[in-house]
């Protein structure tokens, strides 16, 4: 059973404690704890304040906060309405807090916000040596598209130990 979260965009204050809590989730020993750690395939940060101060003004986007009973973010995912579709991505859960149910409650909010803004689909891209990953998102009814996208080089996003592609899934809303 998931625990209890209030679900809300995030305001720029919230960007240090969504640092920490993405960059925990896939990089470092602390995204041991749960089972969407990247650390074996990357090496740095997964976002820096930057990007999330610019994914958080970029227009049509939704940076959405799961918030603990204390109201301390413990979950994230960033939706941004792209018509027909939307893209989710940085889908994180503090490790601690991973296989309870809370990415399941993340996807079924970014469902609903696709629909409110008339997107009939849903995008995401996943590393395509994430196969644990790629099969959670399957039964959850994406599908792999067969496209990919490069890995971003940019270091901010993370130092890749070997070469990485992207995997384009979606889930049509019908």
């Amino acid at each position: 059973m998931a625990p209890t979260l209030s679900l809300a965009p995030a305001a720029p204050a919230d960007i240090p404690a969504l640092e920490r809590l993405v960059n925990h989730a896939y990089r470092g020993d602390a995204s041991r704890q749960g089972w969407t750690t990247e650390a074996d395939l990357l090496d740095g940060t997964r976002v820096d304040a930057a990007e999330l101060h610019r994914m958080l003004a970029a227009p049509g986007a939704t940076l959405l906060v799961g918030r603990n009973e204390q109201g301390e973010p413990v979950a994230c995912a960033y939706l941004h309405v792209q018509p027909p579709q939307l893209y989710l991505g940085m889908l994180s859960v503090q490790p601690t807090l991973q296989a309870q149910g809370v990415g399941r409650l993340l996807l079924q909010a970014a469902e609903q916000h696709a629909r409110q803004y008339g997107c009939h689909r849903i995008k995401i891209t996943v590393i395509s040596d994430r196969t644990e990953l790629l099969a959670w998102y399957e039964r959850h009814g994406y599908q792999r598209t067969g496209a990919t996208e490069a890995f971003p080089t940019d270091p901010r996003f993370g130092v890749p130990r070997k070469p990485l592609a992207l995997l384009v899934l979606t889930k049509s809303l019908g």
